[in-house]
């Protein structure tokens, strides 16, 4: 079996073909037979989990497991306390409650800049959340609920497997302890 960790970056979709041309997975890791566990959409950034381990997939995928995922997003305006409290009890997104979050205001982290800046026009704020749910552009719907639109989103963490040391477009395999781990969540 093959278990990768991918720093995708921004602008690079989360599959290994694209009919229009646009970048790829493929032209980042050039391992066959591997697919994503998730995926990011084209603008947001991070951790990525590729294998072929199909019982994998579905356990970090199938909403009824409620893995973590940790998010980093940073977002127009200054997030106050209230947003915050929200955020962590659930927001109304496309006709859907949310289940609750972790969600704290942190310092800006040290990332790598992205090809297409970050408007900076507006003052920003850097959020991390942690979701146990993973609906199509959540994390973006729920900061835009609670008026704080999100400009940058990068997944940092998928239950106990990090980012690390990773650099936009690296890649590595998962040590046996991180596999192990990843196999365990849940039990």
């Amino acid at each position: 079996m093959k278990y990768i960790a991918f720093f995708k970056p921004f602008g690079v979709l989360s599959t290994f073909t694209d009919s229009e041309g646009r970048p790829t997975i493929s032209d980042y890791v050039p391992v066959p037979g591997v697919y994503a566990a998730g995926r990011l959409d084209l603008r947001s950034e991070g951790l990525l989990l590729l294998t072929d381990d199909g019982g994998l997939i579905h356990k970090l995928t199938h909403p009824k497991y409620e893995h973590p995922k940790t998010y980093l997003a940073q977002v127009e305006g200054t997030v106050t306390e209230s947003a915050v409290k929200q955020l962590e009890k659930g927001v109304v997104i496309s006709g859907y409650k949310t289940k609750p979050a972790k969600a704290e205001l942190i310092p800006a982290p040290y990332l790598p800049p992205r090809p297409e800046p970050v408007r900076d026009y507006h003052p920003t704020t850097w959020l991390k959340i942690v979701l146990r749910e993973g609906k199509k552009h959540q994390v973006r719907k729920m900061t835009a609920a609670v008026a704080f639109p999100t400009l940058r989103l990068v997944r940092v963490a998928i239950g106990p497997l990090t980012l690390g040391e990773l650099r936009s477009g690296e890649w590595r395999y998962l040590s046996a302890k991180e596999v192990n781990d990843l196999e365990s969540l849940g039990e």
